[in-house]
């Protein structure tokens, strides 16, 4: 952080600016005055189904003569239908705890049509609210009144910062569509920041000051996106020097510097040595194990089971690891460094690793500073090919997989002794296995009935633990039918659900009415319990890269035996189906063996990531497969 002597000291000095565009902006109205056609307009030009609408977003900043940053930001919705109302609630996060930033000029009005004329309704000052976050971030929120389809909802605020490092980011583009969208900057000649532009879309207004995209689609989620942060078009910005007369500064940070700050934070490195009440009877406990496994285990399940998390992700701590570890609960940095403390001490060679949670979206390794991270986990490497990152905070993270949500994306660990502060690629690189097992009987009266087997390795088995004890029992069992209402699920039953390192095994019981059958004919598709073969890519277009998290291998294996009276008339032909570059394969294999027919169905992942250019063979690979997929058997009487 920049302290605030360094703009003391920068008031001393002389400075000219940048000048703003003066160049009119005709798709910018001023505050209160509505064009028209905006307040009589149904839906967006250029996305039909939305909502809502930014008309504009407007962001200017500059520098008073003290070197505060000054950020005003102006703003003016239309709502389209009683869905768009959402975007009438309104938070503002700001970081008031260290007093670096305040917000000031609150204003904001509903502005609806009424036989003809327009009726204003200003947010009340008494219903705009401050509360405290944490330690050093506080949010201001409000809600429009009067808000219904056909409103128009505007506001404006500024935001005053000392610190002038804490330059703001600009996002283009959001979860509505939005018209028009523009960043203006005034910057002294004596601060130089590097901007981080992604932007694929062209751009409206270009200049060294003024940068603004019009027509800007929604980004919502698709199927297997890495997050909305990493996609969205926007501008970052890093401070990088100050060069005024007699005082010069770099913050061309590395990530070695960043190391070193982090161990010298009161929220941060100073709380990795501080002992927790009653830390020695885990520690000696750990030690009285035999494996390096057996510790780790017993340790971040007793951390995870005493501990609860707050919910708050941030990369330091709260109230601190001792006090959090009293009061049993603390944010995602406070629970881990408690891991990691008792890790250390307990012999095993752990560090600190500051991560970025999926939500949060990818770091840039070429962006040293510990702001792009969200969260610290307790990193323990192994080899060149195993390493274990622990989350405690996760109520169904285990010990021995990287959590989900961190996979694909670079961990910056933190060693003291040896002076090391490097990144890791966090990735899951062996195939995450699932296997099913079908063992069913087909009645003449056209009834199936059978047993399944289900064995659900590393995160296939986290997601169905937690979907099983999330969801509850009855819920489970409709998914496990995948929409089929004719499929009956009579008995459940689990082994291994409590032991971390074996698979999941699902033992069921099941019936099914195949309709269609008649007295002379019976059909039936041998895709049952087939959910990890689901075609979530339906959309004929893809805006964003595709992350499947991990490289996967699924057989569904299948014995459907032929009542007596019957014989095969039809049934699907062994086939084989891959991408170009055969990272994705495709095999189903049918026959008739022993008065019965027998499938096997097979799909390898052998890569996680796809570039959003890939989506159109991707999408004609998925729908092919679930034609295959739905290929039927046709059993014929006599």
């Amino acid at each position: 952080m920049i302290k605030p002597y360094s703009l003391l000291l920068l008031g001393m000095f002389a400075y000219t600016v940048n000048a703003q565009t003066t160049a009119p902006i005709p798709t910018v109205q001023p505050y209160g005055k509505i064009d028209k056609e905006d307040i009589e307009m149904t839906s967006c030009d250029f996305e039909k189904d939305a909502n809502a609408e930014v008309l504009f977003a407007k962001g200017n900043v500059y520098f008073d003569s003290d070197y505060n940053l000054i950020f005003d930001r102006y703003v003016r919705i239309k709502i389209f239908n009683d869905k768009g109302k959402d975007e009438a609630n309104i938070k503002l996060r700001f970081r008031a705890g260290d007093r670096s930033e305040y917000i000031s000029n609150i204003s904001a009005e509903t502005i609806n049509q009424n036989t003809g004329t327009l009726q204003i309704t200003k947010v009340d000052k008494k219903q705009i609210f401050t509360q405290r976050i944490n330690k050093l971030y506080s949010e201001i929120a409000f809600s429009f009144p009067e808000v219904k389809a056909g409103s128009i909802i505007e506001y404006k605020y500024t935001v005053t910062a000392n610190n002038v490092g804490d330059f703001p980011d600009w996002y283009f583009q959001s979860n509505i569509p939005t018209r028009y969208s523009e960043i203006s900057t005034t910057i002294p000649s004596i601060l130089f920041y590097k901007n981080l532009v992604m932007v694929t879309q062209p751009w409206a207004k270009n200049t060294s000051d003024v940068k603004a995209l019009a027509n800007i689609p929604s980004l919502n989620d698709e199927p297997y996106m890495s997050s909305v942060t990493d996609n969205e078009e926007r501008i970052l910005y890093e401070l990088k020097t100050i060069n005024a007369p007699n005082f010069n500064q770099s913050f061309s940070d590395t990530w070695e510097k960043v190391g070193k700050e982090l161990i010298g934070d009161e929220d941060f490195g100073l709380q990795f040595r501080r002992k927790l009440a009653g830390e020695d009877v885990i520690i000696s406990k750990a030690k009285s194990l035999s494996t390096d496994a057996e510790k780790i285990a017993y340790i971040f399940n007793e951390v995870k089971s005493t501990m609860k998390w707050d919910q708050e992700d941030e990369r330091y701590t709260n109230d601190g690891t001792a006090e959090a570890w009293n009061k049993k609960t603390g944010n995602s940095t406070e629970i881990n460094l408690i891991l990691y403390h008792l890790l250390q001490k307990s012999g095993l060679k752990a560090y600190p690793m500051l991560v970025s949670t999926k939500d949060n979206g990818k770091i840039n390794p070429a962006y040293p500073n510990s702001y792009q991270f969200n969260r610290t986990v307790a990193y323990i490497p192994v080899d060149s090919t195993f390493n274990y990152i622990l989350d405690a905070t996760g109520k169904y993270n285990i010990y021995n997989e990287t959590p989900r949500n961190l996979l694909n994306g670079f961990g910056f660990y933190i060693n003291k002794d040896d002076e090391k502060y490097e990144l890791v690629f966090l990735q899951k690189t062996a195939p995450v296995r699932g296997v099913t097992l079908i063992n069913a009987e087909i009645k003449p009266d056209g009834k199936m009935s059978g047993t399944v087997q289900v064995n659900s390795f590393s995160y296939n088995r986290i997601n169905d633990v937690k979907e099983y004890k999330t969801d509850g029992e009855e819920k489970y069992i409709k998914a496990l039918s995948n929409g089929d209402n004719n499929l009956k699920i009579t008995s459940l039953k689990f082994e291994n659900m409590e032991v971390d390192t074996l698979p999941l095994t699902q033992n069921i019981e099941f019936t099914l009415d195949l309709t269609g059958s008649d007295e002379n004919y019976i059909y039936f598709k041998p895709n049952l319990f087939a959910s990890d073969y689901n075609n979530e890519f339906l959309s004929e277009n893809r805006y964003t890269d595709i992350d499947f998290g991990y490289p996967g291998n699924y057989a569904l294996n299948g014995i459907y035996k032929v009542p007596a009276g019957y014989k095969i008339d039809a049934m699907p032909k062994s086939a084989t189906m891959a991408m170009t570059d055969k990272s994705i394969v495709f095999k189903r294999l049918v026959a008739e063996q022993d008065g019965s027919v027998v499938v096997r169905y097979l799909l390898y992942f052998k890569k996680s990531i796809y570039f959003k250019e890939d989506y159109p063979e991707i999408h004609g690979f998925f729908k092919k497969m679930n034609e295959m997929m739905n290929e039927q058997v046709v059993l014929k009487k006599g």
